[in-house]
């Protein structure tokens, strides 16, 4: 048996579910079950949002690899494919480099067309602004800027730019086009159009995972997720917060 072959593939696996923001108990489960299903002795995994630290034994031989986690996003997708695949090869015979194809081969599956991106983001935007009480000038208004947001968002995105900076820079953003609006009356309320705007910025997978993870028992996840949680809350809050300052001050 490759045991380095074996830990390399296993924990790109991880690598992958992480990175599309799985919770930390089903990336450490998934390692674990890839790894004894090609028969290792043993398998501990401990992950962290921002690292993956994997062990394997098989008799006398032991192997050990880290992994940097450096990008963090949404794509559950991904996890699903994942999480499918370490199942079936617990039922299935499934060689170790077709099983590393087929990883390769979900982690380069392209997402949704950025017209459906945009066109799904700026819906969901209109239906916030609709559910916290806005009218249908406001659904539309609002439908716009979001998806202003997620063009500028994917534009960051690719530039690497720091999230505190991106999620700050579109709360304003937001704000500065519903303030334009309002005065060309084409939205009715001004809260609700932020509201409904800003909810695509909203960290909602991070928050669900920081307390599911502190429920299972991993509490430094659950931590590290609260906090970026809060940090992007507050970048939100500072962009949204400056710019209607200026505008109720002046």
């Amino acid at each position: 048996m490759d045991l380095n072959k074996l830990i390399k593939i296993s924990t790109l696996a991880g690598k992958i579910m992480l990175e599309s923001g799985a919770e930390t108990y089903r990336v450490e489960e998934t390692i674990s079950r890839i790894c004894i299903a090609y028969g290792a002795h043993t398998a501990d995994s401990f992950v962290i949002p921002t690292g993956i630290m994997v062990t394997i034994t098989h008799y006398d031989e032991v192997a050990t690899l880290v992994k940097r986690i450096t990008s963090r996003g949404v794509d559950l997708n991904k996890i699903d494919a994942i999480n499918d695949l370490s199942r079936r090869v617990q039922t299935e015979t499934i060689d170790l480099c077709d099983f590393n194809k087929e990883l390769i081969k979900i982690s380069t599956e392209p997402r949704y067309s950025p017209t459906i991106t945009l066109l799904c983001s700026s819906i969901s935007a209109g239906c916030f602004s609709i559910m916290f009480g806005g009218t249908v000038k406001d659904f539309f208004a609002a439908s716009l800027i979001g998806a202003i947001i997620k063009i500028v968002m994917i534009i960051f995105q690719k530039l690497n730019i720091n999230e505190f900076f991106v999620n700050s820079f579109c709360g304003g953003l937001c704000a500065i086009l519903a303030i334009m609006l309002l005065k060309l009356n084409l939205c009715s309320n001004l809260d609700k159009t932020i509201i409904g705007s800003i909810m695509l910025l909203v960290p909602g997978l991070i928050i669900t995972n920081a307390i599911r993870d502190t429920i299972a028992g991993d509490f430094l996840s659950g931590i590290t997720k609260a906090s970026e949680a809060f940090l992007i809350a507050v970048s939100i809050a500072v962009g949204t917060g400056g710019i209607l300052s200026i505008f109720i001050y002046n």
